[in-house]
C-alpha cells in the first residue's frame, strides 16, 4: 500500500527533497575523502612537531600506545614547516565545514531506514557510519572550539581530539572502502548522462518516491556548499599572515587587527597577566637564569646574558590553533652557545626549559639537540630591535625555527641539558 503522508523518518517518502541522490552525495563524499585525508596527515604531522616521546611534558595523549607512532624527529627546516601544515589543518578543517553539513543532510535519510540491520555486511556498515557521523561531529565540533577559546568540554583538547582522530579516521577509512567505488561509478554515470543529453532517473534510496517541488538544481546545491566554503575559507585563512590580509579574518579570535602597535605588536596566545607571571620576578636585579649541563650549574644574568655573542634571526611564531605571525626579528644567545657553557661543547644534548609561568599548559618544554644545534635556535632578549614586553616573554623566551609556539617557551627561568629520553 502506497504511504501518501508519512509520518514517520523511517518512511520512504517522509524526505521530500529533490536534491537528494547518489550523484549528488558522491561529489560531497569525494571532497571529503581528500579533504579529511588532508586533514588526518596534517594532524599527525602537528602532533610529530611536539617530539612527544622526549619529554612527558611535550605529550598530552598518555596512554596512547601505538596510537602515538610518529616516523620523524621534528626538522628545524623549513622554518616555516609548522606554521604551513598547522594552517592547512586548522583552515581546511573550517573551510570543509559546509562540504560536511551537507553530506550529513544529503544522507540523513539512511540513518532512519528499517530494518537497522539487514546481514552482517550491513551491520557493519551502519556501525562504520555511527562511529563516521559521530567522530565527524565531535572533531569538527571540539576542534573549532578550541580554536576559538571556548573550553566548552571536559578534560584536555589535546588527548580528546587525539583520540577522536583515531575513531573517526578508521571509520572514514571503512566507509570511504566501501563507498568510493559507488561514488566513481556515480560520477562516470554523470558525464556520460550529460555526453547523451539525456536524463536518467536515479535508482538509490536516497531518491524520495515523492519529491517535493525543486527550488534549486543540484548544481545550484553544489555552488552554494562551495561558496560557503568559501566564505569560511576568506573570513579565516588572513590569520596566518600579518598585514591586511590579517583584517580578513573576522570570524577568528586572532584575526583582524595587531594586539597593539611597535617593536612588540604582534600575536600573543596569553598575557604575562594572565598567567601569573609576577613582574617583581623579572626584574634586573631578581631575575636569573639557571643552566644545568654535564659540568654543572651557571647562574646569569640578563646583563651576563647581553655580554654574551649576539645573534639575530628572522623567524615566525606558529600555533595549535591556526595562527600565525610573519617573520619577527629575534635577537640574543644561541641555545648551543649556553649549552658550551655547561660542558655540551662539541654535541650540544636535548633541553629541557622550564619557565616562571605557574598557570595553564606547558610552563615547560623539551627541545631536541637538533633543535639546540641549530644556529637559529635562541634564547631571545630582543625582538624588532626592542626589549621583549612582558607579554612576548621579558626577560627571555625561546624561539625555534619550525616548533609549535607553545614550545617557544615565554618567562624562561631555567635550562637542564642532557639526554631526556
Amino acid at each position: 500500500m502506497r504511504d501518501l503522508a508519512p509520518r514517520l523518518p523511517s518512511s520512504p517518502g517522509f524526505w521530500r527533497s529533490p536534491l537528494r541522490g547518489p550523484r549528488f552525495t558522491s561529489v560531497l563524499g569525494l571532497v571529503l575523502l581528500v579533504g579529511i585525508t588532508v586533514l588526518f596527515v596534517t594532524g599527525l604531522l602537528s602532533y610529530a612537531a611536539y617530539n612527544p616521546d622526549l619529554a612527558p611534558v611535550n605529550d598530552k595523549t598518555p596512554d596512547k600506545g601505538i596510537l602515538g607512532f610518529y616516523l620523524f624527529a621534528w626538522p628545524t627546516d623549513p622554518p616555516w614547516l609548522y606554521r604551513l601544515t598547522q594552517g592547512v589543518h586548522v583552515t581546511l578543517g573550517l573551510t570543509l565545514i559546509p562540504v560536511l553539513l551537507a553530506k550529513l543532510w544529503s544522507v540523513v535519510p539512511r540513518l532512519f531506514t528499517l530494518p537497522p540491520v539487514r546481514s552482517l555486511a550491513h551491520a557493519l556498515e551502519r556501525i562504520s557510519l555511527l562511529l563516521l557521523v559521530g567522530g565527524a561531529l565531535f572533531e569538527f565540533v571540539t576542534g573549532v572550539l578550541n580554536i576559538q577559546l571556548d573550553y566548552l568540554f571536559p578534560g584536555s583538547f589535546y588527548p580528546l581530539h587525539f583520540y577522536g582522530a583515531w575513531v573517526f579516521f578508521a571509520a572514514f577509512v571503512a566507509h570511504a572502502v566501501l563507498k568510493t567505488p559507488q561514488a566513481l561509478r556515480n560520477l562516470r554515470a554523470m558525464r556520460e548522462e550529460r555526453e547523451e543529453r539525456g536524463e536518467r532517473e536515479e535508482l538509490d534510496d536516497l531518491v524520495s518516491p515523492r519529491p517535493a517541488a525543486p527550488t534549486v538544481t543540484r548544481r545550484g546545491a553544489l555552488w552554494f556548499v562551495g561558496g560557503g566554503s568559501l566564505l569560511i575559507f576568506a573570513t579565516d585563512a588572513g590569520r596566518s599572515f600579518d598585514g591586511p590580509l590579517r583584517a580578513t579574518a573576522v570570524l577568528s579570535p586572532h584575526g583582524g587587527p595587531e594586539p597593539g602597535s611597535g617593536p612588540n605588536g604582534f600575536q600573543i596566545n596569553k598575557t604575562a597577566a594572565h598567567v601569573g607571571i609576577d613582574p617583581a620576578e623579572t626584574g634586573e636585579d631578581t631575575w636569573r637564569l639557571v643552566v644545568t649541563g654535564r659540568s654543572g650549574t651557571v647562574r646569569f644574568s640578563r646583563a651576563e646574558l647581553l655580554a654574551m655573542e649576539q645573534h639575530s634571526v628572522a623567524l615566525p611564531i606558529a600555533c595549535v590553533e591556526g595562527w600565525s605571525t610573519s617573520d619577527q626579528w629575534w635577537r640574543g644567545v644561541r641555545l648551543r652557545d649556553l649549552a658550551a657553557r655547561v660542558g655540551h661543547e662539541d654535541d650540544p644534548p636535548d633541553v629541557f626549559v622550564e619557565s616562571l609561568q605557574r598557570r595553564g599548559a606547558f610552563r615547560s618544554g623539551a627541545l631536541r639537540a637538533n633543535q639546540v644545534a641549530d644556529p637559529r635556535s635562541l634564547l631571545a632578549l630582543y625582538v624588532n630591535g626592542e626589549e621583549l614586553s612582558p607579554d612576548h616573554g621579558h626577560p627571555a623566551r625561546i624561539i625555534v625555527p619550525a616548533a609549535p609556539g607553545v614550545l617557544n617557551t615565554k618567562w624562561v627561568a631555567r635550562m637542564t641539558f642532557g639526554d631526556l629520553r
